[in-house]
């Protein structure tokens, strides 16, 4: 019974000494000696306050020499204890105040401590000493603070790209750890003019350890944006402009030692960059080059090679890699004639990363032959230029055969023989014939009542009843059908607005100008507002709040995207005719929302 007793008494004591090793191991972790400087740049008629401030009590508090000061006053203790949640805070502060003695840079070396007899030392800090100031030690408000200690920067990924080469844009909010960001909003988005460009969702914003200026600073990925240069020369990337809300601490403390904040909004901006876009060069460059800039494969595949007449095969042709993907035409194969070639249906898979747009495009050709024989589709070309190696390069296609099995065979004769009419030439023995009836009526003769106009004029009245009876009865049926009228209304507004764009069919630049135009003037006669101002962001916030369908909103958003591409890159009639087609459909669907 004795030995039992004194095995539980050694296991509580082995307990109590291991429980107090580790509070002493964790409190020894948790200790902290720093130095806060009042300003890290100050007039030579200027004090600097030097403060150094423990978590824990201990001794032999050894400062540094302070080179290039005096020291005014100090040093001085302040101590600030205070219980929160049951949790004790404890902070001991030595402070100093400076006076320099000459301008230039100085350095205040670590100061140490002696805390559970373990030296604790600072981390040494770089004054600048200037010329003196005019108000020397005049206390910095909230929004001095505010404005040193917050600074949105746009890097810029090139400053001297080529013309449609991807330039990328990286919005950076950078703040001092003197202050906490609550919030923030924007007040001026970029339009980013002569400019393709394409925004970067930012899906989180995570703080991230950086230096700005050589200081430690936390920063904050914003905004990101790929840009393809449209014009060559000295171009300008407007700034962005945000309201930043934020808590500064002040110099008071509230009851338990605890510094108080202040809240105050400060607007920051990107300020605007330039660059500079070098042309493509004129040496070199291929007949057939469509504006492609970047590194791309090209090829010409079909589904078969073998067919019956009246069969079909598709034609793909097909360019892939990274670059300015959207903004090219890709090449046309050259067919024979006797084969029946539909309209081409594009096709696209892009994906725009940090580094530009990567993917493919394609045109889908749909070929019918009608006869049997070999049809041969012969070699095309695609030419694009290669920022990195700053050279053009050409990629030809292999010649397909096609062969068509069994079907009709061409007459080519029938189709080349032409039958050679002669005019005939008069031999001057024609005849004329003289009318010899004239069919006179006598002067003065009155012959209305009783003609054929008289009985028309006197029936007409009766006639007219069930006509006009007929009418009414048509016009009740068209007034009561609601559905045809709202489509017959919409088609015919959709004509009015789009009706400069369709006059303009076949000259890109003004069909486009004018489809634009006639999109926002739609929107601004329905909604009142004036859309040109807005970016397509906020045409899609207004459109869905007015519960348009998802699918219309897209296709608004596309002719509108179509409009600005094509100012750059070349479209075919086809597609000119198909944009016009896809925007009286659009505004047709509009109308029966709005």
């Amino acid at each position: 019974m004795k030995l039992l007793k004194g095995n539980i008494l050694l296991f509580l004591g082995m307990f109590l000494l291991l429980g107090l090793h580790s509070h002493a191991q964790d409190e020894t972790e948790g200790i902290e000696f720093t130095m806060n400087l009042s300003k890290e740049e100050l007039g030579i008629n200027e004090r600097l306050r030097v403060d150094f401030t423990m978590n824990k009590d201990g001794d032999n508090f050894k400062p540094p020499q302070f080179e290039g000061f005096n020291v005014v006053m100090g040093p001085s203790q302040s101590i600030a204890s205070s219980w929160v949640n049951g949790k004790r805070s404890y902070s001991k502060t030595y402070s100093y105040i400076l006076k320099p003695t000459a301008r230039g840079s100085f350095t205040i070396n670590q100061a140490t401590i002696e805390i559970d007899g373990q030296t604790y030392k600072t981390t040494p800090q770089k004054v600048e000493v200037t010329a003196a100031v005019d108000k020397p030690n005049s206390e910095k408000t909230v929004d001095d603070v505010a404005d040193e200690s917050l600074h949105l920067v746009a890097e810029v990924s090139k400053g001297n790209p080529y013309l449609n080469e991807a330039v990328t844009v990286i919005y950076k909010l950078y703040v001092s750890p003197n202050i906490s960001v609550t919030n923030y909003r924007p007040l001026d988005n970029p339009t980013y003019n002569n400019f393709w460009s394409q925004d970067i969702p930012v899906t989180k914003h995570t703080a991230q350890n950086g230096t700005y200026q050589g200081k430690p600073y936390r920063y904050v990925v914003l905004k990101r944006v790929v840009l393809y240069p449209q014009k060559s020369g000295q171009l300008d990337i407007e700034p962005l402009s945000l309201e930043i809300f934020v808590d500064v601490p002040t110099n008071r403390r509230d009851f338990f030692g605890g510094r108080i904040y202040t809240q105050t909004s400060k607007t920051v901006s990107a300020g605007k960059r330039t660059i500079n876009v070098k042309p493509l060069p004129e040496s070199g460059k291929p007949v057939d080059f469509s504006g492609a800039v970047g590194d791309f494969d090209f090829s010409v595949t079909t589904s078969k090679t073998q067919l019956n007449a009246s069969e079909s095969l598709q034609a793909k042709v097909e360019v892939s890699g990274k670059g300015n993907l959207k903004l090219f035409q890709l090449p046309e194969p050259e067919l024979p004639s006797s084969l029946e070639v539909y309209d081409p249906e594009y096709e696209e898979s892009i994906n725009t990363y940090s580094s530009g747009m990567e993917g493919k495009v394609s045109n889908n050709y749909t070929i019918v032959p009608s006869y049997r024989g070999k049809y041969p589709i012969p070699s095309i070309s695609f030419s694009y230029f290669n920022p990195n190696t700053g050279s053009y390069e050409t990629i030809k296609s292999e010649e397909i055969n096609i062969e068509v099995i069994e079907g009709p065979t061409s007459s080519a004769t029938n189709a080349t023989t032409a039958t050679n009419k002669q005019a005939v030439v008069p031999t001057g023995e024609q005849f004329h014939f003289i009318n010899i009836n004239p069919n006179l009526n006598a002067i003065g003769v009155d012959r209305f009542f009783g003609s054929n106009l008289f009985f028309i004029l006197l029936f007409a009245p009766l006639l007219l009843i069930p006509i006009a009876i007929f009418a009414f009865k048509k016009r009740e049926a068209i007034a009561s059908d609601v559905v045809g009228n709202k489509i017959k209304k919409a088609n015919k507004l959709a004509r009015k607005y789009l009706s400069t764009a369709k006059k303009e069919l076949g000259n890109k630049e003004a069909f486009y100008v004018a489809l634009e135009k006639g999109l926002h003037n739609y929107l601004k006669a329905k909604l009142h507002i004036e859309t040109s101002e807005f970016s397509k962001d906020k045409i899609t916030s207004i459109l869905s709040e007015k519960h348009v369908g998802k699918e219309d909103i897209e296709g608004f958003i596309g002719l509108l995207t179509s409009c600005e591409m094509a100012r750059y890159s070349p479209f075919s009639n086809v597609q000119m005719q198909q944009d016009y087609e896809k925007a009286s459909e659009v505004i047709s669907n509009l109308d029966k929302h709005l």
